[in-house]
């Protein structure tokens, strides 16, 4: 069975906006080496909006180069899937809508074949912990106090407490700490 991991940027005092944060070389080839254990991405629609079309369009132009483009490489190779009431339509050929029950089509897509799933936004990745449906987490901590933005758990509030085992972390030289769990068995 695939699994779904969640990773995040998130500021030393828990805000998780795309705004704050280090985005250098190093950042972007730790999620590049992550995102390539995946095939798949779930988003809702205020992220999706955020990572497309930027992303994509750094994929297909010269915009950026080194690690920067390696990411959006990719990112635009992945297949996605865009949990949206109110979307009407997505970019690429490997974009989907989804408008059905998150927790059956994450069950679903846990158990056909291929690569595992990343999850891709605050809104998703709270409603699947609480359900029990993320594996693996990985809080990658900025050394910045940004005092504003979303929280993980915003929106969901999370029925029961939750239990991580610790993998490993990875240091970065800006001083960015990538904290790696998975759920407790």
């Amino acid at each position: 069975m695939r699994k779904i991991i969640f990773a995040i940027n998130i500021t030393a005092d828990g805000y998780c906006d795309h705004r704050d944060g280090i985005a250098d070389g190093e950042l972007h080839d730790f999620f590049t080496k992550l995102l390539s254990t995946t095939g798949l991405i779930l988003y809702g629609r205020i992220t999706y909006q955020l990572m497309v079309p930027y992303w994509p369009d750094i994929a297909k132009n010269s915009s950026e180069t080194g690690s920067a483009k390696e990411f959006a490489l990719v990112f635009d190779s992945l297949d996605k899937v865009v949990f949206s009431t109110t979307l009407t339509h997505v970019e690429g050929t490997n974009t989907r809508i989804v408008r059905s029950n998150l927790a059956q089509e994450a069950l679903t897509l846990k158990q056909q074949p291929g690569k595992d799933i990343a999850a891709g936004s605050l809104s998703i990745a709270s409603q699947l912990s609480d359900l029990g449906l993320i594996d693996e987490y990985h809080f990658v901590v900025h050394p910045f106090i940004a005092g504003k933005g979303p929280r993980l758990f915003d929106t969901v509030k999370p029925q029961e407490r939750l239990r991580l085992d610790f993998i490993n972390l990875k240091t970065f030289q800006s001083g960015v700490v990538a904290l790696h769990y998975k759920k407790h068995t």
